[in-house]
């Protein structure tokens, strides 16, 4: 048989092994990497210290200054005039031409645990984990409004339609569940003002699509079109990915398009999660105690502290990186009101993340961090009695915890006003070469070939890994 016109004609069998000898090649480590090997595409350099990360993103931009990064001077400040040496020629995002007060910590700090972290008094359950996390209170960042912000955060650039970082770290490692996929996302929201999260800041940009993260729905089916349609026995739907397959087996051996064996997998993926993924999402079996750890809003889908268990039982199966996405953070005015309700939702179950995966030996291999896009202003915004805070780029707290870092440490420095990081600033480069390097992968050699460049998570200024965070 040969192919001529675009029709299958005739084709000898040495004909069909040369043309497919890859593309079975590609289906072979495809089903070794899906059952947990090590090896990811060779991306792999040292003996990891983590083997998945579960980044707890707070989508908005949460205050440093009432949350990780205490300012006494603030306090001492508070409304006066914000001395101009901080704020000239440096960006602003929604503060342009208004007299800038200097507006102090709305909320107290105390030292906890043997490491004596300060933690604000908005955060009463992560202060019971402070001698477990790593408080980086010198990020920065590139840009200072929500979306291209997210973007930097996720995929290491402002420019969109690059892969994020979930998908950059299945394509070096691969996914360790055949039933799941390797990437995963969850959102929630609770909070003031809402961010919209696009679906692109999960997606795999120029990486094969096989590594585009799934988003997984708390009401309802957690998987769109996931289900039989009504009247389709299970077998029924086998014999239908069956066919499909033996289809599109027919068109790759024609044009030897890697698209096509991304689509085989899915289809596969798909009729796997038909049974995996209620069995996931059906938290009867948990034990009380550990349900209740999470809070009073486990139980109630779609929230962030039901999205947080439901995070360590797909890090339990082998799901490679899991990305919940928390809305509210955005807090421009009425400060006071909105930050212990976004703190209220979000506080415990993060904890209780971090106890109960040690609880089940797992915290040890799995990397959690939690943090916005990027923090706010030491300046006053809004009017009268209801003031909030605007978008800041030049320095953030992140915090760190469990796969190979150093709890009860606190890393980097802010001036007396918090503006600007001036010990150890962190880049969001860094963040991402150190969560590369815990898991076993020099970020440098982490590269895909797209317009004829090699690119990579990192992309080409310098970027370092954060060692003094490291266990």
């Amino acid at each position: 048989m040969v192919i001529e016109d675009g029709h299958l004609q005739g084709l000898t069998r040495r004909m069909f092994l040369g043309r497919t000898s890859m593309g079975l090649g590609a289906a072979a480590l495809t089903s070794l990497v899906g059952r947990g090997s090590t090896a990811g595409g060779g991306y792999l350099q040292f003996a990891p210290r983590a083997r998945r990360v579960i980044f707890l993103c707070m989508a908005g931009g949460p205050s440093q200054f009432e949350t990780f990064d205490h300012k006494p001077r603030l306090a001492e400040l508070d409304g006066e005039p914000m001395p101009e040496s901080f704020t000239a020629g440096q960006p602003i995002a929604q503060l342009q031409g208004q007299e800038l007060k200097v507006l102090g910590p709305r909320v107290g700090f105390r030292r906890h645990g043997q490491s004596g972290q300060l933690i604000s008094d908005h955060l009463p359950w992560t202060a019971r984990i402070a001698d477990r996390i790593a408080i980086v209170r010198s990020m920065t960042t590139t840009q200072i409004n929500h979306d291209p912000a997210h973007t930097v955060m996720n995929t290491g650039s402002a420019i969109s339609g690059r892969p994020s970082m979930g998908s950059w770290v299945t394509y070096g490692l691969g996914a360790e569940a055949d039933d799941l996929p390797g990437f995963v996302v969850l959102t929630s929201a609770r909070g003031r003002d809402p961010q919209p999260i696009a679906s692109r800041q999960w997606h795999s940009g120029f990486l094969p699509s096989s590594f585009q993260g799934v988003e997984f729905h708390t009401r309802g089916d957690a998987v769109h079109y996931l289900s039989n349609p009504p009247g389709v026995p299970r077998q029924r739907q086998r014999e239908i990915v069956d066919a499909i397959a033996a289809l599109d087996r027919v068109r790759d051996a024609a044009v030897d398009n890697p698209e096509i064996a991304t689509r085989l997998s899915q289809y596969e993926m798909a009729f796997r999660m038909q049974m995996s993924v209620p069995r996931l999402m059906d938290l009867s079996g948990e034990p009380e105690r550990v349900v209740d750890m999470y809070g009073p809003r486990v139980r109630q889908p779609g929230s962030f502290a039901s999205n947080c268990l439901l995070a360590r039982r797909l890090a339990e199966r082998g799901v490679r990186f899991i990305h919940l996405y928390h809305r509210g953070w955005d807090h421009h005015g009425d400060l006071e009101k909105w930050m212990p309700i976004c703190c209220e939702a979000t506080d415990q179950p993060a904890a209780a993340l971090i106890m109960d995966l040690e609880q089940r030996g797992m915290l040890d291999d799995t990397l959690v961090i939690w943090g916005g896009e990027f923090g706010r202003t030491p300046m006053f915004q809004g009017k009268g009695e209801r003031p909030g805070r605007d978008h800041h780029m030049r320095a953030f707290s992140m915090w760190l915890a469990g796969g190979g870092v150093r709890g009860g440490v606190t890393y980097g420095e802010t001036d007396e006003l918090g503006y600007h990081a001036v010990k150890d600033p962190v880049s969001v480069h860094d963040l991402h070469a150190t969560m590369l390097h815990l898991l076993g992968v020099d970020h440098e050699r982490l590269t895909h070939k797209f317009q004829g460049l090699d690119l990579r998570l990192t992309g080409v200024e310098p970027a370092r890994v954060v060692k003094d965070i490291l266990a």
